[in-house]
């Protein structure tokens, strides 16, 4: 009797583990919420230097002798309070006219692309007006003379000189609104926070300069 009560007890205690880890299932479900469109804070604007990723992409259409220096890397919706959506349903691709006015703004139809698919579909403005929006905010942002495409001579400048520059070419950008991104010692990105009007604002959570201490270099164009 005591053998058979042990395995009854057993029976129950598996019985009662297996309805737990079920109802457990759909709470983590529910935490990984699928990005909606059109559901965001601000916008993130990424400038990329172009010449320390063509040090890494020499066989890249954006590296074959074009002398870029900054180039639009993305506008990306981003939540206050940190993260942000991607790859917003429905993904559809640009058509032939959207793909020829996008790249009047981006280097290259790869990353133009790409950039719509991840990050322009969750702006819930469709094609056209995404690329509307990346055109004014990219003409919104004017890059300091100091920073303008130069020869072939590397420059040296700490991260907060170059957000100094930026924010001396644009009085609207908060200090709180643009971070300095690096690879190693190179100068990687520029990125300038912008409220849904594409007017200059704060960044969220999360959005701050990532580069070493002292002198970052700027490589020359390509």
């Amino acid at each position: 009797m005591k053998k058979l009560f042990t395995i009854l007890a057993l029976i129950a205690l598996t019985a009662g583990s297996i309805g737990m880890s079920s109802a457990r299932q759909p709470a983590s479900n529910k935490a990984q919420a699928e990005s909606v469109a059109g559901v965001f804070d601000y916008y993130l604007l990424a400038l990329s230097w172009s010449p320390t990723f063509c040090l890494t992409h020499k066989d890249d259409a954006q590296c074959t002798g074009k002398g870029y220096g900054f180039v639009l890397h993305g506008l990306w919706p981003q939540y206050a309070k940190g993260g942000w959506p991607e790859s917003c349903p429905p993904l559809t691709r640009l058509s032939a006219a959207e793909t020829s006015k996008g790249l009047t703004m981006y280097p290259t139809k790869k990353l133009l692309d790409h950039e719509w698919s991840k990050h322009g579909t969750c702006s819930g403005l469709g094609a056209e007006g995404y690329l509307d929006n990346s055109d004014q905010a990219l003409g919104a942002v004017k890059i300091p003379q100091a920073l303008q495409p130069f020869g072939s001579t590397s420059y040296y400048f700490e991260a907060q000189e170059i957000v100094d520059l930026f924010r001396k070419a644009n009085p609207g950008i908060p200090e709180d609104g643009i971070a300095v991104v690096c690879s190693g010692p190179q100068l990687s990105e520029v990125r300038v926070c912008m409220d849904r009007d594409l007017q200059f604002g704060v960044c969220g959570k999360g959005v701050k300069t990532q580069c070493r201490a002292g002198d970052i270099r700027v490589p020359p164009v390509r």
